[in-house]
This record gives structure tokens, sequence and C-alpha cells, in this order.
């Protein structure tokens, strides 16, 4: 009997053991999921048990320094449904899809496949304009459709269009930041944190009656403030496209405006440019119609062309801008005064022949003064040896060209400078020649010549707001080093004024205002290609700008840098100045050169006698057209009453009602003085209205064509003689 007694107590102790392992097993597995797991199955329940959308946030505004929107965030809706809702409506699926493919725009057997999908939730389609989303929801309510969501949603919104677009940057369709502008560089700002709309659901993704949905609010993005100013940015992109029609420019062009006191960016313009409300819209040479901008080769060939700011991203070689990168070293080593007599005539060195840019007839003895002003490169050459090599290239990196200069854009590049540089690299380097920067690197290299002497980081993000306008955050202005003394900056600066008002750079002079400068025409590595370029600060005793502009591989007449760069800048000065209250202050030799303009008096109606005696009270001219004497009326004039013309001009009185005003055909004065021009137009019945100085370089009305007679006909002149 024992025997299976304890076979049997056995077999017990076994089932005891194998219990008790058991109960072991499931409590640790009911404190893995009750303790480890919790959150996890926790969060799980929750998310079957719930269903969200999403609140998208408004992203921040960007403006420019004056708080004008530069990126906005318009309100638009998602579209979405909840598949299992809408089945548990009853609804046709077939009449339903009809009808939103219809108000979406969109395509009946994709929507059909989203309504019907084994999913608990599905997007439509997002930035829905608001009038779309209305209307949705008003056939919702007609129906009594059930699953169909109407979610508010923003989109991003550009006033500008192409304005500062390489600054601004643009969104993706989820609002996030694309490529290398503000959108992304201060994404993490402007993006705010999204909000959800809860609702409680059953197993098959039904909303449980009575249900109140849940809302999480969302945060809207900060707004940041930039440095750029509006009114600067379209000055300088007006004149850009002005310049690169007219100078038949094929490689795009680069101006930027900056403030050497604190190293604000007040413009940046790179060309060609995009529409950022459309920023994969077909770039130049490739046709609309055939354009699919969202593949990967669309978007190669955009960044390749119009997405790419060629103001931080390219480099070229600066020509002779950089020769006053070489005069403040030399002026602050000592090796060389304004005063000191040099000559331009040809030096060797390691067995080449470096040449004056004039060849053949060089400037030969002069003063260093002057021969900044004629930009002659031997000079240079002679200056960069008595540096030596250690000198002259610490210079380069105290000025900053080895560097990246670290302003708020991604995709800032580095030009490429000799590393272990020898003589002749130093002279062709002397005057800007065999290495290469970026138009950033430039511009900001002047500003410490321009700021007595420290170099300035570019500053691009000025603040940033929160949506009532309080300053969250600042950017502070910071000086990079101290690169060269007081002393040595005002000397320069009074070199390269004299370099605008006596030099290669006269077409930038610009009458009331001290403008400081230097010329440069470069040659590329491909035959026939140049960079004419002009980099510049004014007033030059006081400087509260400094301007750039590079014209890369003009066609036109000319591709020198003083010729088409220089009146460019000028431009460009003059304009901004002005625009910022920056009062003239005319010299001599401005008031020498200033021809003053007058407004039409209106003379109809008056005597002859009577309107000859108006107009010569205000310095005009006369000539009778129609019969009558000193008694007769004037009936019509040329130019109307009002207009603003030149002192000494002509206006035509006609003593009778032409049906046809008298015509005269338009003389061609290209190429001649100002003088010489104002005789051609003023024997031909036209009036002449000057601007610059020189010879005749452009007129607004093309020679033969007929005009009115008494017509104002604009005439630009230019200096085409010594400018490089």
């Amino acid at each position: 009997m024992a025997g299976p007694s304890l076979l049997i107590k056995k077999r017990l102790l076994v089932i005891l053991v194998i219990f008790t392992i058991a109960v072991f097993v499931l409590i640790g597995k009911l404190a893995y999921l009750q303790i480890v797991q919790s959150d996890e199955l926790q969060k799980m329940a929750f998310e079957q048990q719930n269903t969200s959308r999403t609140i998208s946030p408004r992203r921040g505004t960007i403006y420019d320094r004056n708080g004008k929107e530069l990126a906005i965030s318009a309100s638009v809706d998602t579209i979405s449904v909840r598949p299992g809702e809408l089945k548990s409506s009853g609804k046709d699926f077939d009449l339903i899809a009809q009808r939103l493919a219809e108000l979406l725009e969109m395509d009946k057997e994709t929507v059909y496949k989203k309504i019907t999908k084994n999913s608990s939730y599905e997007i439509l389609k997002r930035k829905v304009e608001k009038e779309t989303g209305d209307a949705i929801r008003k056939w919702v309510q007609e129906e009594k459709i059930k699953g169909i969501n109407i979610d508010e949603d923003t989109k991003r919104y550009y006033p500008g269009r192409n304005l500062a677009a390489h600054i601004i940057g643009f969104t993706g369709a989820d609002n996030q930041g694309l490529e290398n502008g503000i959108e992304i560089v201060m994404e993490k700002y402007l993006k705010g944190v999204p909000g959800k709309i809860l609702s409680e659901v059953d197993a098959r993704q039904r909303e449980i009656p009575f249900n109140t949905e849940k809302r999480i609010e969302a945060q809207d993005g900060l707004n940041v403030v930039l440095t750029i100013d509006e009114t600067i940015q379209y000055i300088v992109q007006r004149e850009l496209e002005k310049a690169i029609e007219d100078n038949k420019v094929m490689k795009g062009a680069v101006g930027i405006v900056m403030d050497p006191r604190n190293g604000d960016i007040l413009a940046m313009v790179s060309k060609p440019d995009f529409d950022l409300n459309n920023p994969y819209a077909a770039p130049p040479g490739y046709d609309p119609e055939t354009w699919v901008g969202n593949t990967a080769e669309a978007v190669d060939i955009l960044r390749k062309t119009v997405w790419r700011n060629k103001a931080v991203i390219d480099t070229y070689e600066p020509g002779s801008t950089f020769k006053a990168i070489t005069t403040a070293a030399g002026l602050e080593e000592g090796v060389i005064k304004p005063d000191t007599m040099v000559n331009d005539f040809p030096v060797e060195v390691g067995g080449w022949t470096m040449s004056c840019w004039r060849r053949g007839r060089p400037h030969g003895e002069e003063s260093f003064r002057e021969a900044v002003y004629n930009s002659c490169n031997p000079v240079f050459v002679k200056l960069a040896l008595d540096l030596g090599i250690d000198k002259f290239y610490g210079y380069m990196k105290a000025f900053g060209f080895y560097d990246k200069t670290g302003i708020d854009l991604l995709g800032e590049q580095t030009g490429i400078i000799h590393q272990k540089p020898t003589e002749v690299d130093m002279a062709a380097a002397s005057f800007g020649q065999r290495f290469t920067i970026t138009p950033i690197q430039l511009i900001t290299a002047y500003t410490a010549i321009a700021n007595d002497g420290k170099l300035m980081k570019p500053r691009l993000v000025k603040e940033l707001t929160d949506s009532e306008g309080n300053i969250v955050k600042k950017f502070e202005p910071e000086v990079i080093r101290t690169v060269i003394s007081k002393q040595t900056s005002e000397t320069v600066r009074e070199i390269l004024e004299g370099v605008v008002s006596e030099g290669t750079g006269k077409n930038a002079y610009v009458k009331g205002y001290r403008v400081a400068g230097k010329t440069g025409t470069s040659q590329t590595t491909e035959q026939g290609v140049y960079t004419a370029s002009f980099c510049s600060f004014a007033p030059a005793d006081n400087p509260t700008i400094c301007v750039l502009v590079a014209l890369f591989d003009p066609k036109g007449e000319s591709h020198m840098g003083g010729a088409i760069a220089a009146p460019v800048a000028g431009k460009i000065i003059e304009d901004t100045l002005s625009y910022l209250g920056v009062e003239r202050r005319y010299s001599e030799k401005d008031k020498e050169m200033m021809i003053e303009e007058v407004f039409v008096p209106d003379v109809r109606s008056k005597t002859i006698n009577e309107a000859v005696k108006s107009l010569k009270e205000y310095g005009l001219g006369y000539k009778v057209e129609g019969e009558g004497n000193g008694d007769s009326v004037v009936v019509e004039q040329t130019p109307k009453p009002d207009a603003s013309i030149p002192k000494n001009s002509i206006v035509v009185l006609y003593t009778y009602k032409p049906e046809e005003e008298k015509m005269v055909t338009v003389p061609s004065v290209l190429s001649k003085t100002i003088s010489e021009a104002t005789d051609t137009l003023k024997n031909a019945g036209l009036n002449i209205k000057i601007s610059g100085t020189g010879s005749a370089y452009k007129q607004s009305v093309a020679p033969g064509e007929t005009v009115p007679a008494g017509k104002v006909i604009e005439v630009e002149f230019r200096e085409l003689d010594n400018i490089e």
C-alpha cells in the first residue's frame, strides 16, 4: 500500500509545484502589465477609446524692421473623415464621394477609397480655402452626415511674392520651413505647438452618443522681426532688374545693402529669384506647360537656379573691389602713405608681368592716392610685395575672407584662397584675382573700413515677438574684431571717396551725398565671361550704408564695373539715403552740375504776351504754333501744366485747338556731351532731362521715333573714359 501512496504524493507535489509556478508567472505577468507596461497600455486604451484630430498652430509672422508683413499665415481648413462613423450614418457612399470630389476638386475614385477605408481617421485634403470649407460644412449639416470633419488650419502667404525670396524662404504642405531661408532657420520659433480635438469612440470607431469633444488649443509660433527694410529691398530689386535688362546680364546679379554700424542687412537681392507663393513653378528657360515641379529632378534644377542665393552661396573673383583691402593693409602697416609717389609701369613677379588694366597708355608717375583712383594694378602688386606674404594674408584673414560670416542663412560658402601662397599668388591677389570669395564676405569686410576698423557680423534677425507684440528675444549686433585703426579707416574712406569723385567710380557719383567705393572687373575661368562689380559706402565721412552690386556675365555694350555696376550702386545709394532721410550736403562741384527744374505754369486762356511773361518768370522759353499776334489766346500748350522740366526748356504754345499735337522726330544724342545733346534736342523742338555726367549713354525715346513737340527726353550720361 505504501508504494501507490508515495506515487500519489509525488504527483500531488509536482502538480503543486506547477500550480505554484503558474501562479507566480501570472502574478509576474500582472505586475509587468500593471507596473512596467502601465503607461503604454493606458495610452493604447486611450487611443482605442478616443480619436483625435490635430489643430495646426498659427505659424509666426515674419516682419521687416518696420513691422511690415513679409510672411503671414492665412486661415484655411483641413477636411478629414472617420470612415467608421460615416458608415454608421447609412448614407450612400457613392453620392458622398461624388459631392466631396466636386467640392474639393479631387478625383472621385480617390475620395471613395479614403471614405471606405478600414481606418479610424483619413485626411482628404489640407489647405482648403475657407469658402470651400464653409460649403462642405453647410452641406454636411443639411444632409446630417456624420464622420466628416472640417478643422481650422493655416496656409503660408507671402504678400511681396518674390520680394526678399531668398531671405524669407518658404514652407511645405505641413507648414514646415524648407530650403535655406528664415522659414527653416527660425523654424523652432515660428512653428508653434499643435493642438488636438479629442472624441470618445466605440470599438468600431463610431462616436459615442452624447460625447463631448475635448479641445487642447494650439500654441501659436513666435513672430520674427528681420533687419530687412521692405522699401530698400524693393529699391535694390528694381535697380537690379533694370541693370540685368539694360546690360544683357546672363548669369544673374547680387545687390546687398548693409548698415556698417551694426551689421544689419537692410536689403539682399539675388537674381534670378522666384515667387514664394509658387516656389515650384518653372524657372526661366523651362516650359511651364510641361514643367512638373515636385520631382527630385525638378527640385535639383530649382536649387541650382532660382532658389540659389548667390549672395551667400556663389563665389567669384572680386577684382579691383579688393584693392580697398590691400590699401587698408598698406596704410595700417605704414609701408605706404596717400601722397607717396608711385608709378604703374609693368612689374615682373616670378616670371609673370603685371600691367595696368589701361594697357598701352599707363598713368605713369602718380601719388598712391591717384593710383587708387585710377585702379593701377602694378602699384598694388608692389605694395603687397612690401607687405610680404605673412602680413598680406594675415590681413585677408583678419578681414574675414577665410571664414564664413555667420549670417543667419543656411548654405553659406567660403571661397578658395591660397593655402600655401607664393609671391605670384600674392601679386595677383593684391588686385583681386586668382582667389574667390562670396558677396557677403566682401561687403562685410567693407564694414571694417566704414566703421572705424570694426568688422561687424551680418545681422538678419532683429528680434522675436509674441502675438501681442512683446519682445521675447533680442539679437544684438556683434563686433567680430577690430581690423584696422580708426585713423586708417578714415584715410581709406577719404581715398575711396576720391575714386568716385575723380577716378574709376565716377558713375556712382550722387549730387549731395558723399559716396566712396571701388570698382571691379574680373574675368572668370570661362573665356569672355566677366563679373562687373562695385562696393561702396555713404556718406563717406559718416557711413550709414554699405552697398554692393555684382553683375555676372554681362553681354551688353560694356562689361566694366565702373561703366555698368557703379551707376546701379549710385542709384541705390541715392534712393536709399533719401528714403532714410539723410540730408543732402551740396558741394560747389554739385552746384555747378545741378540743373534746376521748374513746374510748367498753366498759360492756357492767356494771351501770347501774358503767357510769355509768365513763362519767363519760371525761366522757360517758348515757341508759338498757329496764326495770330501777341493778343491771340493760348488754346493749348506742351508740356502740360505742372510737368517738371529743366529750367530754360521750351514750352510750345498753340493759338488753335490742334486735332493732333505737332509731332517731331527724335534725334540720336548717344555719345554726345551734355551741351551737345541739349543743343541737338532743342534744335529738334524737344526738351532734355539730364542724369549723370560724361557722354550720353541712353535716351528714354529711341532715335527715329516721333513724339509731340516740346516733350522731355530723359538722357542718361556716363563716364566711359578711365573706367575699369
